[in-house]
Order: C-alpha cells, then structure tokens, then sequence
C-alpha cells in the first residue's frame, strides 16, 4: 500500500481503460475540434477536466454512500442527466440535418445548437458532470482504492485524482489534434461533416439512454 492506495498498479490500468472507452466527453471535444481547431477543443477539454475535479471532490466526501442511502436523490440526477445528453444529442442530429440539405459549403463551419463553439467550456463541464461513464467510475470504481484505514485520505484522493486528470489530458490531447487533422476534410465535404455531427448526436442520445438504466450497484 502506497499514500493509502491499495493497490495502484490496477488503479492505473483500470484508469487507462476507462478513460479510452468512448463517451460523451471523448465525442464533444472530438466534435468540437474537428469544426472549430485545437483552441476549441482545448477550451472544452478544461470543461471535462473541471467536471472531474468535481465529480472526485463529490465522491471523496462521500456522495456515493449519500446517492446509495437515498435512492430518490440517485433517480433524479440520474435522469436530469439522461435528458441533457438526450437534448444534446437531438440538437446535434437537427444541425446535421439542416447541414446535409445546405448547399452553401461556406457555412460548413456554422454552430451547431445547443452546443456551440461560443461555450465549448460550459457545454463539456455540463456533459462531463452527467457523464455516465465519469459518474460511475468517480463513485463506485475511484473510491474502492483508498485504504479507510489511512490517516490522510486526502492524499490519497489528490494521487489518483492527478492520475485521472494525467490520463485524460494525454487521451484528450490525442483526439483534439486529430479531430482538428479532420477539419479540413469536413470543410471540404459537406455531407461528411454532416455524417460525423449527426452520428455523433446518436452516440449522444446513446449515451443519455445508458445513463437512465444506469446503477450504482
């Protein structure tokens, strides 16, 4: 045991694992730096990085035995957090849709509502927040690796915390540069960046419905 870690190689893989699993947050940045450049996405990235934070800070003080004790509390956020990806996905197959009809290849870059590139920052923290993938991993898979018996479980917490956040900002570096590769061909064509948007949207509404049938058990 290592700072109260239980065992820090698994956390580390599993962490891995995770992290390279398609989800929402992976998708958004993905998205937005494949319309509107590395800035963009970046900006959306420190989105899904404070969303973590948060998430981390809820699940140290002990929010997942609270949602576990109250089940009504869990039921709710749980489905508040199904309907915005769900709203979030419908809005980005409607701009897919109007993209594929529009003839004017210079409004391939146009925003796309709800999520825009005016507020990438706030559109990712929302998405990362009501992530089904971060919820469950930050209060069911996080926790499991703190030893209760460590006098300083604090620090224990900030070391896999910076972990997660290593992890991701490696992970989503990766994909803003890469989407951002792909601006230039979306730009060019219009019905592929309709394709990609309206696709997205889907895995989207995917995800919000994952979300709704979602345990913590």
């Amino acid at each position: 045991m290592t700072y109260g870690i239980t065992d820090l190689a698994t956390f580390i893989l599993g962490t891995i694992v995770i992290v390279l699993l398609p989800g929402p947050n992976s998708m958004y940045v993905t998205l937005v730096a494949s319309r509107w450049g590395v800035a963009a996405g970046y900006r959306g990235a420190c989105g899904i990085f404070l969303g973590d934070l948060i998430l981390m800070v809820l699940s140290a003080s002990g929010v997942a035995s609270l949602l576990r004790t109250m089940p009504a509390l869990f039921m709710a956020l749980k489905y508040a957090g199904a309907a915005y990806l769900v709203w979030l996905g419908i809005g980005l197959l409607r701009a897919a849709v109007a993209r594929w009809r529009c003839r004017d290849e210079s409004t391939s870059t146009a925003p796309l509502a709800p999520a825009d590139a005016s507020r990438p920052f706030r559109t990712a923290l929302f998405i990362s927040l009501m992530n089904p993938k971060a919820i469950l991993f930050f209060i069911s898979f996080f926790i499991q690796f703190v030893s209760p018996d460590y006098p300083h479980p604090g620090l224990s917490f900030l070391i896999l915390g910076l972990i997660v956040q290593a992890c991701s900002a490696f992970y989503l570096s990766a994909l803003i540069f890469g989407g951002s590769y792909l601006a230039d061909a979306f730009r060019r064509r219009r019905r592929l960046s309709a394709t990609a948007t309206g696709s997205v949207g889907g895995l989207f509404i995917g995800f919000g419905l994952k979300l709704a049938g979602a345990s913590l058990r």
